[in-house]
């Protein structure tokens, strides 16, 4: 079986953000994979399933559902959970195809953001390779830092300094990254934010990002940690789902306060 499979990014759901390059791969595919995260995340599906209905034109791809396996162990060892979940994943992708396309053929799947960023799709690709003969296509999409940055109208990084990109669970564990000034935080969904020492820093956070329903709140971070986590718990129980970001520098910042 010889796959060729184009991985493209989506960026926040929103049909403006995929690029001309990857509806023209999404035209070009055959099967389309569609992964449905459990009843509580169905909203997530039915965006994906959106997209395919407005940008595969008629008699194209064949949109395939698959059930994505539950990552367990990770409180245990976080590592060796996602190993084992990859596997699965990979496992099941092969499965999906090989119903539709038994002869191998084109293949994509819609990334949320950006597959080269803190998304693990590309090293689940690298399983299936093992498998089959796969080459692979990443269409890049909108990041979520791109989406939030400019729902601010902010710059990501103030001039000639770096950015430190890194998770929730790591500034939850490990507190502010040692020399940073400007840290984005990725895959937070416990608000490590609050496990800091508010002083002198703000934050700039945004949920829904791009889309009709979007979250901006920023501030000192002391000001509007209450707000952001009434808001997200607010919007998380209306929609079902969040996928929520943020920004924070340490240098006392000029900007005001400002929620949308």
């Amino acid at each position: 079986m010889k796959i060729h499979l184009s991985l493209i990014g989506m960026g926040a759901g929103h049909p403006d953000h995929i690029t001309r390059q990857g509806i023209a791969a999404l035209k070009r595919a055959q099967v389309v994979l569609l992964p449905r995260k459990g009843d509580d995340k169905a909203d997530l599906a039915e965006l994906r399933l959106q997209l395919c209905r407005e940008l595969i034109p008629r008699g194209g791809a064949v949109v395939a559902p698959f059930d994505m396996p539950v990552r367990t162990g990770a409180e245990i060892d976080y590592r060796a959970a996602v190993d084992r979940w990859h596997d699965a994943i990979a496992l099941i992708w092969l499965d999906t195809i090989a119903q539709h396309l038994p002869a191998g053929g084109e293949v994509a799947l819609l990334v949320w953001g950006d597959p080269s960023l803190y998304d693990s799709t590309l090293r689940i690709a690298e399983r299936l390779a093992q498998r089959v003969s796969l080459t692979t296509t990443v269409v890049p999409g909108i990041t979520a830092l791109q989406a939030l940055t400019a729902a601010h109208a902010i710059p990501l990084n103030e001039i000639n300094a770096p950015v430190l990109i890194t998770t929730g669970r790591r500034l939850r564990e490990q507190g502010w990254p040692a020399s940073a000034d400007t840290v984005a935080v990725m895959l937070d969904g416990h608000c490590a934010f609050q496990t800091l020492a508010p002083q002198g820093l703000h934050i700039w956070w945004g949920a829904y990002l791009g889309m009709p329903h979007q979250l901006c709140i920023s501030g000192p971070l002391a000001e509007v940690t209450p707000t952001i986590l009434r808001d997200r718990e607010q919007a998380r129980a209306r929609h079902g789902w969040i996928m929520d970001t943020y920004l924070l520098k340490r240098a006392e910042s000029n900007h005001s306060h400002h929620a949308d």
